[in-house]
């Protein structure tokens, strides 16, 4: 497979931190750019029913955020054996991920053509962000843009054939796509209006709930108008979709003002440590949880000092629901609470196998599994559900309602869960030894759950660990090292 990385005099190289794809990684105006995308995925027939039917980024968008993040800085890394074994995973992914939307058409995450419109809407996304912001590309770096973008699919597909060799044939090919294919899903939908009116708080806003809704009640209602106002015309038209008076100008000032980032000095601004940043926990060990532990606690501040003026406006804001991270050690949860926080994990009000498919997908991907032990994973998680349906299912519809699960309220720690946990002490228990010693254990929590945990010299025992893990996902107990993988969004 070519993968297209020489270059000639004078030219970025298509990988590493000189690539023009790398170079948008720090830059605040891609945040605007990737939603935009987003939406133009989405609104692909294809694409569309696979987000609605598997996807997780309406429940836990700050987890897909950092997945998709990292997964993009290993596609882009210089060692092509990073490369390869990030496309790989993605493929692998992707295979799992087929059926039908709900005019019966069906979908195939590994088609070709709905892949490259993938790649296609992150490079029209690119050069419009750079339009918007007032620093348009020259021809040059477009062409080598374009070149990076078609490596980037043929290290998937295996060649770049699906999109055009020249930057010209691929302008009509997008506006093709756009006025003969791009439908109103209802994936863009929920990317436009329900993700950003309901977008759970980040692990560092997390039991400040006040403060949050009425941060979202503000920005939420502008990042749509933005992404509506910067989608191509024609789509905007087919789709139906309003253009508030004002908000070109709106669109235009935000683009603007993230492009003046920069004049910052190089280094302020690091996409990976700001993402990281959101998702830590305080009571983590890493050295930014002091900074991020006083923060919280101003911000705590900042929302009881609104809890108290707002009465004083008239608005109705929600009254602050205790966190998840501050019960009690050990403290049990509702089954309605376990079953929307940790089985549901897509929010469509059901479990069915994408939720469990959910669920294996990030422990692989937080573990980095390779193909045997990811597969053993998938197996597992597929065993789990067969119990489950065969136990919850009473009206044979295929899926587990929450009714269905809190009327029998059952023990889900079954034989199949039993294995799942097998399967993730072995893929701890790197010396195979039978048990994990505490360097194992910790290194386990800081990939896999990004927690850390103070833990004794001594070892832990196969037994020990299945009991956890099989209390937690028995939906016994609260607050386990195990709420930051599943529960949290």
């Amino acid at each position: 497979m070519t993968t297209g990385t020489t270059t000639t005099a004078g030219e970025s190289p298509l990988f590493g931190p000189e690539s023009q794809f790398r170079a948008f990684f720090d830059d605040p105006r891609w945040a605007l750019a990737m939603i935009r995308a987003t939406v133009l995925e989405a609104a692909h027939p294809q694409i569309g029913a696979a987000l609605a039917d598997n996807s997780t980024f309406v429940t836990h968008p700050w987890r897909r955020l950092r997945n998709t993040f990292l997964s993009m800085r290993r596609m882009f890394d210089t060692d092509p054996a990073v490369r390869e074994r990030e496309a790989a995973r993605l493929n692998r992914l992707h295979a799992r991920m087929s059926g039908s939307d709900s005019s019966g058409r069906a979908y195939d995450a590994m088609d070709r053509a709905a892949r490259a419109w993938v790649v296609a809407t992150l490079f029209e996304s690119a050069v419009t962000m750079c339009r918007l912001s007032g620093q348009p590309l020259d021809h040059d770096t477009m062409e080598r843009m374009y070149a990076e973008y078609r490596v980037f699919l043929a290290a998937l597909d295996g060649d770049a054939g699906e999109l055009p060799e020249d930057l010209n044939d691929f302008w009509r090919y997008f506006d093709r796509v756009v006025e003969d294919d791009l439908e109103n899903t209802e994936a863009a939908r929920v990317i436009l209006y329900r993700l950003f009116d309901h977008l759970p708080a980040p692990a560092l806003l997390d039991g400040m709930p006040t403060l949050w809704a009425a941060g979202r009640a503000v920005v939420g209602p502008l990042l749509g108008a933005i992404t509506v106002a910067s989608l191509p015309e024609p789509y905007r038209r087919k789709a139906g979709l309003p253009e508030m008076p004002g908000t070109p100008t709106l669109m235009q000032g935000a683009y603007l003002a993230a492009g003046l980032t920069r004049f910052l000095p190089e280094g302020w601004i690091n996409a990976e440590t700001i993402i990281e940043t959101l998702s830590l926990s305080p009571d983590s060990d890493d050295p930014r949880a002091r900074t991020v532990t006083a923060l919280r606690a101003r911000m705590r501040r900042a929302s009881a000092l609104l809890r108290l003026i707002t009465p004083l406006s008239g608005d109705t804001v929600p009254a602050p629901v205790p966190a998840t991270s501050t019960a009690p050690e050990g403290g049990r949860r509702s089954a309605e609470e376990f079953f929307r926080q940790v089985l549901d994990q897509t929010g469509d009000g059901h479990l069915d196998w994408p939720d469990l498919a959910a669920m294996a997908r990030e422990l692989a991907t937080r573990l980095d599994l390779d193909e045997p032990e990811e597969t053993r994973l998938y197996d597992a998680f597929a065993t789990w559900w067969r119990e489950l349906q065969a136990a919850l299912d009473t009206d044979g519809d295929g899926r587990v309602s929450a009714d269905e699960y809190a009327t029998a309220v059952p023990s889900l720690a079954g034989p199949a869960l039993i294995r799942v946990a097998e399967v993730l002490f072995d893929a701890t228990d790197k010396d195979r030894s039978g048990t994990i010693d505490a360097d194992e254990y910790r290194t386990l929590f800081r990939t896999a759950f990004h927690r850390d945990l103070i833990t004794t010299d001594a070892t832990y025992g196969r037994s020990a660990f299945v009991g956890d893990f099989l209390s937690f996902m028995s939906g016994r107990r609260t607050n386990t090292p195990y709420d930051p993988l599943l529960s949290n969004a």
